[in-house]
């Protein structure tokens, strides 16, 4: 269950599936005969989607870091640092200054700016994760 519980969702539905297995099946051996045939099934499902997608937006990123342009280089750094700032200022910057003063400006971050901070966030981490997981899967888990 270790390879799979370290894919950031797919462990999470696994656990829950187990934890269904765990309510809804009163007979013990059978309960852990259908959690095992679960977790053999997903380790012998095909990942190879799921490492091209990886490969493919890990060769976009190092595609634009390589670029001749500075922008190109930088466009998404600059855009999670905004909007960490912007962040940073309702959060902890614009309550302290409110205490003080009433000229203290609370900025807006409209919810499709923040999905994207969310999105990119968590691409960098499932990206890493899932290039980690992938060569661990390929190595045979012994890394």
């Amino acid at each position: 269950m270790s390879f799979l519980a370290s894919i950031p969702v797919i462990g999470k539905v696994v656990e829950k599936v187990l934890g269904i297995v765990d309510q809804a099946v009163p007979d013990k051996d059978l309960r852990e005969k259908l959690k095992s045939d679960i977790q053999t099934n997903l380790m012998q499902l095909d990942y190879s989607a799921f490492e091209k997608e990886i490969d493919a937006r890990a060769k976009i990123i190092v595609s634009e870091s390589e670029g001749q342009s500075w922008l190109q280089r930088n466009w998404r750094p600059i855009l999670m640092l905004v909007i960490v700032a912007i962040v940073a200022n309702n959060y902890l910057i614009f309550p302290y200054l409110a205490l003080f003063t009433d000229k203290a400006v609370l900025l807006e971050l409209p919810e499709k700016l923040f999905n994207l901070m969310a999105i990119g966030v968590g691409g960098y981490v499932l990206g890493r994760s899932g290039e980690k997981i992938m060569k661990t899967f390929k190595n045979g888990g012994s890394e």
